[in-house]
């Protein structure tokens, strides 16, 4: 894989050592970190009573040659709103903030690191691992 985008829950995995996302990382020529994701992590450590330790992990991980921090652009917007009324249109919504990543994915042809199972309700996102089931 070229280039991986990482769902907050790979992430939570990562930092808790799992190895098979350790070994998909050390392959990636690109880790896209998405501003989203870091929002979702940020709340999390907030709530939490290790948040400057979080943070410090975070930062260190971030920090990486290979990450890139990834913003939401224009054309994020636009594959956003096809995914979201598309979802919709089915019956088959999923959280906002996945169809914020899964945009993203679609915009920079990255393949979406996760063990969400709803990621499969959206045609021509690539989702690793590639054992999940498409939702119908």
């Amino acid at each position: 894989m070229r280039a991986v985008l990482l769902d907050t829950n790979a992430v939570t995995a990562l930092f808790r050592g799992d190895r098979k996302l350790l070994d998909v990382l050390a392959k990636a020529e690109c880790v896209y970190a998405s501003v989203i994701m870091i929002g979702e992590l940020e709340a999390g450590f907030r709530g939490g009573s290790r948040y400057a330790e979080n943070l410090a992990v975070l930062e260190r991980f971030l920090a990486k040659p290979t990450v890139e921090i990834l913003a939401v652009s224009r054309d994020t917007s636009n594959c956003f709103g096809r995914i979201k009324n598309t979802l919709k249109a089915k019956g088959n919504p999923i959280p906002v903030n996945d169809v914020w990543l899964a945009a993203q994915c679609l915009e920079t042809g990255a393949v979406l690191l996760t063990y969400d199972q709803h990621f499969g309700a959206i045609h021509g996102l690539r989702v690793w691992p590639e054992a999940l089931p498409p939702q119908s």
